[in-house]
């Protein structure tokens, strides 16, 4: 069974590189990945990719196959990369079986969400719940799934490039359980928050984007967290290093790097 990887700031810790930018060590954490075995390697690509399939095979053979004793190991395969394709969309049982049918994959809603079990028992997948901002109710109907690491999900996953967003979403969700905080997805009426972080102590919104410098990207990202009507506080993490400190009527911008490394709150 996986446990957290490193977070970026332990990852920067454990660099023995030199003179790296912030960004140039984000790239690494994200292409190589944040298991610590991964930064003993001296950060080769092969080396780190071959270490990545030997965690996968004997997390999803040894773990969740022997666990649940499943003779269909395709069609688990098959799951675990629909999955990662869609690190940050909603889905459902119904809704992936319904998909992978399409694809030519047959598997029943049942077996899908006997696979979802093994597969965030195991902690290869965490799963982010819905809650109902304005109501204060956790909701039970679809959620969103994130990979335990970007790394292995690289080296599964083709076009894995293609939605920075989504690969920042997982990152800050991650970094959330480090730090103590349940990760849900918060649903309003007309639209959603991407994280309600929720502990003992407090509650906190995120909103995550790749960037907002465009007006009407900034516009969108801002709309649903300015729809609360709580006084918790409300955050938009972007890798935006211009205007990355800025104060929207109560809502702060901050660049997420930085805020990775607990330089900004």
């Amino acid at each position: 069974m996986l446990r957290l990887p490193l977070s970026f700031s332990e990852f920067c810790g454990a660099l023995t590189e030199t003179g790296l930018s912030m960004q140039q060590k984000f790239a690494r954490y994200l292409e190589f990945s944040s298991f610590p075995y991964v930064t003993r390697l001296g950060l080769e690509q092969r080396d780190a990719k071959e270490y990545l399939m030997d965690i996968y095979h004997t997390v999803l053979l040894k773990d969740v196959v022997a666990r649940l004793n499943i003779s269909d190991v395709t069609s688990l395969e098959n799951v675990v990369k629909f999955m990662l394709h869609n690190i940050g969309n909603l889905v459902s049982p119904t809704k992936i079986a319904n998909t992978l049918k399409s694809q030519g994959t047959k598997v029943d809603q049942k077996t899908v969400d006997k696979y979802l079990r093994g597969l965030t028992d195991s902690l290869l997948l965490y799963e982010a719940g819905r809650y109902n901002i304005k109501g204060k109710q956790y909701l039970t109907q679809q959620s969103k799934y994130y990979a335990v690491d970007i790394g292995l999900r690289n080296v599964l996953v083709r076009g894995k490039d293609s939605d920075v967003g989504h690969i920042l979403e997982n990152i800050v969700y991650l970094e959330l359980l480090c730090r103590g905080y349940r990760g849900y997805v918060g649903q309003l009426s007309d639209g959603e928050v991407d994280f309600v972080a929720i502990s003992p102590e407090e509650t906190i919104y995120y909103q995550v984007a790749a960037t907002t410098l465009e007006e009407s990207t900034l516009e969108r990202e801002l709309a649903p967290l300015r729809k609360i009507q709580d006084n918790y506080p409300k955050y938009l993490l972007t890798l935006d290093e211009l205007f990355n400190n800025v104060d929207y009527e109560g809502i702060k911008k901050r660049n997420v790097l930085e805020w990775l490394l607990k330089k900004s709150q």
